[in-house]
C-alpha cells in the first residue's frame, strides 16, 4: 500500500524541542510515552544471522561460478566495458568469460537520465551505429538557457565553447539505448543477468576482491527464512568491475575498506526529477513539491499545457565533479561510471564520460589478462593502469577544465557569481586558471535545525501541471515483494525520531521523492514512530545521501524489485 506523507505544518510543536547537539537523550519524553523503541530494522546487514536462533540448522552454502571479469550494474558504463572486452577477445581471438548482473528484472528498467547524450564515447564502441539502429532518434536544433525569477525568465546567450552547447548533441531515452546496448553486449557473447543484485562483496584471504555474492531469496519481513529460502550465487573473477551508478551500496564498502577516498573531497549530489541540489539547508523544503512549483512557472507551464503525464521517476546524481573522484582501483577490482561519479556538472551529462571510463576499464583489464609475464602480488588482479590511462584521456581533461564551475556558485552572488566567474575562468582561459576551488563538504551535513528555519508552503497540486507525490510514485512502475526485510536499514532503530525529528523536523519525509518515510502517531500515548515503506522506494539513493544522522543504509532488495522504467 502507499501511504500519504505526514504534512509537517499541522504539527508546529515539532520543532519547539531544542535538544544540545552533543547531547541525544536516549528516550525523548516529549515524543514518546515509552522508551521502547519500536523496532523497524530486521534486515540480516543490521542483525547477522549467525546470532539468530531462527536460522538454525539452515543451509547457508552457496553454489559459486568463474569467470575472468564480473561487472556490477548494467548502465551505460558496465555495458561499455562488457562489450569492449568482448570486442577485444573476438579481436584477438582470446576465450574471456564476462559476467554482467543487474538489480532491474529487464535491462535499461532502472535507468532514468536527462538524458541529452554526447554521442563521442557511444561512435567510439559502436561506429556503426546508425546500421545496427541505435535509438538515438533526436539530434538537438535548439539550445534555450535562463535564468528564472519568480515571475520571469532571464535568457541567457549560450556561447559557442560553452559546456552547455548542445549542438551536435542527442536527445534519447536512456532506458531505451541501455537496453539496445544490453542487446549488442548478449549478441557478442557477454552472459547478461537482469533480477540478480549484487548484495556482498567477496574477498581472498589475502584481502583482495574475489568477486561478488546475488541476493538471497525467501526472506519474511521480520528477518526469518521462509520454506522457499535460497542462498544467492557466487561470481568468482579475477577483476571485479563496480558500475552501480550514483552512491552504490558495494562501493561504499569499498571506498572505507581501501580507504578510496583519502585525497578526494567528499561527494556532493542533485537529485534528477529537474534538478534540486542535495545540498540545501532548510529541512522544511521538498524535492519533490520544489519540482511541481517550478512547472507552473510562466516560461515551462506553456511547454506542459495539454500535455499528459504518462511516467515518473527520481534518481540521485554526482555533482562534485574532478575534486571528488575517488582512487579507482584497488586489488581485485575497480570503479567505473557514475559510481565514482564522472559527470560533467555545467554541461550536465555524465553518459559520455561514464561510457568512456568503462571502455578504458575493459582496454587496461584485457591488457593485463592477456599479458605474457603477467605477475600479480595478490590473487585478485590490480589493474591500476585504468587510472593512468583515465588520467590521460579526454575524460580526465574535460572535468578538469569545468571543476571550479559548480563550487563558484557558493559565493555570495550565488549563481550569478558562478555565471561570471565561467565567463571568465572558462570561456576565456578554458579552465587553466591554476587554482581548485573546493566544495562546501558533505551534503548530510547542510541541513540546519528546523527552529533556525522556516517552514515552506508549497501550492496543492492542480491535477494537471502539477501533482501529488503517490500517484506519481504509481507511473513508476516500482513494485517490490512486500514479504522482505526492509532493504532501507537503520544503523540504530531510535535515531528518526530522536534525532532527525526533533532537532530537524523529520526531513526524510520530505527528500525521498517516493513517500518511503513517514512519520506516524504512536498506537499508544503521544509521540511518532517511523514507518518505512520500502515497497515505494524507486533505488534513487537520495535518503542514503542526505540523512542529516547518516543512519540510512540503502542495500539492496531481492533482486528484480523497484522500478520499472520505459525508457527514462
Amino acid at each position: 500500500s502507499m501511504l500519504p506523507l505526514i504534512n509537517s505544518q499541522r504539527y508546529p510543536c515539532f520543532h519547539a524541542l531544542k535538544i544540545k547537539k552533543n547531547y541525544l537523550p536516549l528516550c525523548a519524553t516529549r515524543w514518546s510515552s515509552t522508551c521502547k523503541v519500536p523496532r523497524i530494522t530486521t534486515h540480516y546487514t543490521i542483525y547477522p544471522r549467525d546470532q539468530d536462533k531462527r536460522w538454525e540448522g539452515v543451509n547457508m552454502e552457496r553454489f559459486a561460478e568463474e569467470a575472468d571479469v564480473v561487472i556490477v550494474g548494467a548502465g551505460p558504463a558496465g555495458l561499455s566495458a562488457a562489450t569492449r572486452l568482448k570486442q577485444l577477445a573476438a579481436q584477438h581471438e582470446k576465450d574471456l568469460r564476462v559476467c554482467l548482473v543487474e538489480k532491474a528484472a529487464q535491462i535499461g528498467a532502472h535507468t532514468l537520465s536527462g538524458a541529452c547524450l554526447d554521442p563521442r564515447a557511444f561512435e567510439e564502441l559502436f561506429p556503426d551505429w546508425k546500421e545496427k539502429g541505435a535509438p538515438l532518434n533526436t539530434p538537438v536544433t535548439e539550445d534555450r538557457f535562463g535564468i528564472l525569477t519568480e515571475k520571469y525568465r532571464i535568457p541567457v546567450p549560450i556561447l559557442p565553447g560553452l559546456p552547455m552547447n548542445n549542438h551536435g548533441n542527442y536527445v534519447v531515452r536512456l532506458g531505451h539505448l541501455v537496453s539496445w546496448m544490453g542487446e549488442q553486449a548478449e549478441a557478442l557473447g557477454v552472459e547478461v543477468y537482469p533480477g540478480y543484485a549484487a548484495a556482498e562483496i567477496l574477498f581472498h584471504e589475502d584481502g583482495s576482491v574475489k568477486g561478488i555474492a546475488t541476493n538471497d531469496v525467501g526472506i519474511q519481513k521480520d528477518g526469518a527464512p521462509k520454506t522457499t529460502f535460497e542462498r544467492g550465487l557466487e561470481l568468482h573473477a579475477k577483476v571485479t568491475i563496480f558500475a552501480e551508478g550514483c552512491h552504490g551500496h558495494l562501493a561504499k564498502q569499498l571506498y572505507k575498506k581501501f580507504d578510496l577516498r583519502a585525497n578526494c573531497e567528499p561527494q556532493t549530489y542533485g537529485i534528477g526529477l529537474k534538478e534540486v541540489g542535495l545540498d540545501y539547508q532548510n529541512p522544511y523544503l521538498s524535492p519533490f513539491r520544489e519540482f511541481q512549483r517550478w512547472k507552473h512557472h510562466p516560461s515551462i507551464k506553456p511547454t506542459l499545457e495539454g500535455g499528459k503525464r504518462i511516467a515518473y521517476g527520481a534518481r540521485a546524481l554526482n555533482e562534485g565533479g574532478f575534486q571528488s573522484i575517488p582512487k579507482l582501483t584497488f586489488p581485485g577490482g575497480l570503479l567505473i561510471g557514475c559510481s565514482p561519479g564522472f559527470m560533467n556538472v555545467p554541461k550536465i551529462k555524465g553518459t559520455h564520460t561514464a561510457m568512456k571510463s568503462g571502455i578504458l576499464a575493459a582496454e587496461s583489464i584485457f591488457n593485463q589478462l592477456t599479458s605474457e609475464n603477467l605477475q600479480s602480488k595478490t590473487i585478485g588482479l590490480h589493474v591500476t593502469e585504468y587510472e593512468d590511462n583515465l588520467k590521460n584521456s579526454w575524460v580526465w581533461k574535460e572535468l578538469y577544465s569545468v571543476r571550479n564551475i559548480r563550487p563558484s556558485c557558493h559565493g555570495i552572488l550565488g549563481v550569478y557569481g558562478g555565471m561570471i566567474y565561467t565567463g571568465i575562468f572558462y570561456w576565456i582561459f578554458r579552465g587553466m586558471e591554476p587554482w581548485t576551488l573546493k566544495h562546501k563538504g558533505s551534503d548530510s551535513d547542510q541541513l540546519k535545525p528546523a527552529k533556525d528555519c522556516t517552514p515552506i508552503e508549497y501550492p496543492k497540486p492542480d491535477g494537471q501541471i502539477s501533482f501529488d507525490l503517490l500517484s506519481s510514485v504509481a507511473l513508476s512502475g516500482t513494485n517490490h515483494e512486500h514479504d522482505q526485510p526492509a532493504h532501507l536499514t537503520l544503523k540504530d532503530d531510535s535515531v528518526p525520531v530522536n534525532r532527525n525529528l526533533s532537532i530537524y523536523d523529520g526531513p526524510e519525509q520530505r527528500f525521498c521523492p517516493a513517500g518511503v518515510y513517514e512519520f506516524v502517531p504512536l498506537e499508544q500515548g503521544d509521540g511518532f514512530r517511523l514507518q518505512i515503506n520500502a515497497q515505494n522506494c524507486v533505488h534513487c539513493k537520495t535518503c542514503d545521501i542526505k540523512d542529516p544522522s547518516q543512519n540510512i543504509n540503502w542495500v539492496v532488495p531481492e533482486g528484480g524489485g523497484g522500478p520499472a522504467y520505459n525508457g527514462m
